[in-house]
């Protein structure tokens, strides 16, 4: 169970934007996903492309550093650190920060142009959900069409691995949403990319938000 301050995240959001409350059982079914993953010591995986792509990378970003609230180390931390290194103990102390483990696909450029160069574009992230995909991780599979064929293998890949899987998308969902391959489809209200992708911004925020907040916040 998530705590209740965590559920408020996807309350304002509908509350900001109204069009969403549409999708107000996939959003919280989406948190809690997330955040039994990052419970259980799993990590969130990205992908997506184009816009989608920056949007996989946006989200990394938001999780692996602080994002609305502190994150400060413990005394665990901090104590294997005077250990370690003592002299930069305090500076360490001072400006690292808690971290959600997260990590984005699209950006392992030696290893997506070799594979799509020697074997098939369209698997090269299926290719990275066979190699580091661990069951009760979490793949975020963003695709405004919801038809994007890498983005479909690696949701199918995810289902081998026993990764859980959030998929975003547009208002059809299209193949991803017909054919079920998304344990949550988070499905927003337009069937315009821009506007898709305008909309999926603050759902992906929430959703750093919330996780922010089961794990950080009071």
């Amino acid at each position: 169970m998530i705590k209740e301050s965590t559920k408020q995240a996807v309350y304002e959001l509908i509350r900001r934007y109204p069009a969403l409350s549409v999708c107000e059982a996939d959003l919280l079914a989406a948190v809690e996903v997330i955040c039994e993953s990052y419970r259980a010591g799993h990590k969130l995986i990205a992908c997506g492309n184009g816009g989608s792509a920056s949007d996989a990378e946006h989200i990394v970003g938001e999780l692996m550093k602080g994002f609305l609230l502190p994150r400060k180390l413990g005394k665990d931390m901090e104590a294997k650190m005077r250990e370690v290194c003592p002299k930069e103990a305090d500076y360490f102390m001072e400006n690292l920060q808690g971290a959600l483990p997260a990590m984005s696909m699209v950006n392992q450029v030696a290893l997506n142009t070799a594979f799509a160069n020697d074997q098939a574009p369209d698997l090269s992230f299926a290719q990275q959900l066979l190699g580091m995909g661990d069951e009760g991780d979490v793949l975020v599979a963003i695709s405004t069409s919801g038809n994007s064929t890498n983005v479909i293998y690696a949701l199918q890949m995810a289902k081998v691995k026993g990764v859980k899987t959030v998929a975003l998308t547009g208002k059809s969902g299209g193949k991803i949403k017909s054919r079920n391959l998304a344990d949550v489809c988070i499905c927003v209200p337009d069937d315009e990319t821009f506007r898709i992708q305008e909309l999926h911004l603050p759902v992906y925020h929430m959703l750093c938000i919330a996780a922010e907040n089961e794990f950080f916040g009071e």
